[in-house]
């Protein structure tokens, strides 16, 4: 009976605090992030060139990526819109990264951003075959 008390009672402060979780809904551009969510391109030439991919609504915000080609090398990619999530914020370096390794969108999920690495890779996607058009 003694113990029966403090659980019931950190039971209800543990049920209170869900309940009033909201989650973050708003989005941000890369300017507002304090992290860079890009990689400096390697090559500044003339051949290089800037395609946005497609803006990607989520169910955490919409998502938008910028490619930067040397020739038909992706040099490097920058987010323009992304859920302002510390999620989201967390994965943007991951997947730009393998991004930048396979030269693709066909890269991994990053774990506990599943939404974003899904609009990631279809902004990306979009990006990819515009610059193919």
């Amino acid at each position: 009976m003694k113990r029966v008390l403090p659980v019931l009672a950190l039971s209800v402060v543990g049920l209170v605090t869900v309940w009033r979780y909201e989650p973050s809904t708003a989005t941000t551009s890369t300017s507002e992030v304090a992290e860079p969510a890009s990689t400096p391109s390697a090559s500044s030439g003339a051949s290089s060139q800037v395609v946005a991919g497609s803006t990607v609504a989520t169910e955490k915000g919409d998502v938008q990526v910028e490619v930067t080609f040397d020739g038909d090398t992706i040099a490097s990619v920058r987010m323009l819109k992304q859920p302002n999530h510390p999620q989201t914020t967390a994965a943007v370096p991951k997947l730009v990264q393998e991004t930048l390794q396979a030269q693709s969108a066909d890269i991994d999920t990053v774990s506990g951003a599943t939404i974003t690495s899904d609009g990631y890779r279809e902004s990306l996607q979009a990006a990819l075959d515009a610059k193919g058009a």
